[in-house]
């Protein structure tokens, strides 16, 4: 795909949103997914603010949060933590962390753009979105 469009490819990004309490639908983004085919890439980069998500909810499980982050940040890297997934695709490890759940780790929808460097796009888009 590089070339169409000027040097840049394509990617796709979903924020990871922290839902502690689902009965009241509050959350804060605390991480970006980012996929790009042409790179064979698939990111993250999270950040938990542990101030803002016990205003939430002062009873939150902040380990647990911070247990399933290390998981998406694996399952990007196809590391231990990442089981089964580990050996697919770039794009289908994308998808299997993008796919809607009902956990306190949620993703947000996918989104795309164009970029001349993913990583550093991942690193651009935690900085705009989530801290």
């Amino acid at each position: 795909m590089t070339g169409l469009h000027n040097g840049r490819d394509v990617f796709e990004y979903a924020l990871l949103r922290i839902v502690p309490r689902m009965e009241r639908g509050e959350s804060i983004n605390a991480g970006v997914v980012l996929y790009c085919h042409a790179r064979s890439l698939v990111a993250a980069r999270t950040h938990l603010d542990e101030d803002r998500l016990r205003a939430l909810d002062p009873a939150v499980d902040v380990e647990g949060v911070r247990a399933a982050l290390r998981a998406v940040e694996s399952v990007c890297h196809g590391g231990a933590q990442a089981g089964q997934a580990a050996g697919d695709a770039a794009g289908r490890r994308f998808r299997w962390l993008v796919a809607p759940r009902s956990t306190v780790v949620q993703p947000g929808p996918v989104h795309t753009g164009l970029t001349v460097d993913a990583e550093a796009e991942a690193d651009r888009l935690l900085d705009l979105l989530v801290r």
